[in-house]
């Protein structure tokens, strides 16, 4: 998957967000709680597993994603970007002021070793 060069650098910290409902459009909010966060190392070794994830044929389901991402260069300021990520139809949503258009909507393959090591970390993540 493609990320925003300039917005992974400057990335410090990134949220886990347990989605219940939506975006309901490209650019909404994900609803659901944030589960755990990511600090240290863990980013660099969770945006190069996202950046290594292959793309996929599209397989419609109605975008239902289970898990997003929430990265900051300071957690008290709004985020950089958000990803949510629907592996029922391999889909990706990302938005944010860093996220220029192209990048907005991607897919995924779910069952790669990559999009299986996200899931897991995710489920994973350190609790708040």
């Amino acid at each position: 998957m493609l990320l925003p060069a300039e917005a992974v650098a400057a990335t410090t910290r990134i949220d886990v967000v347990r989605i219940t409902a939506g975006p309901e459009h490209h650019g909404g909010p994900m609803t659901g709680p944030v589960v755990g966060h990511w600090e240290g190392p863990a980013v660099t070794e969770m945006l190069t597993a996202v950046r290594k994830m292959p793309g996929a044929d599209l397989t419609l389901c109605g975008f239902a994603p289970g898990w997003g991402l929430r990265a900051y260069a300071d957690p008290a300021e709004p985020p950089l970007y958000e990803a949510a990520f629907c592996y029922g139809c391999d889909m990706a949503w990302l938005w944010g002021p860093q996220v220029p258009e192209p990048l907005h909507r991607q897919t995924f393959a779910s069952d790669s070793p990559y999009a299986l090591f996200l899931r897991m970390r995710m489920r994973a993540a350190v609790p708040q």
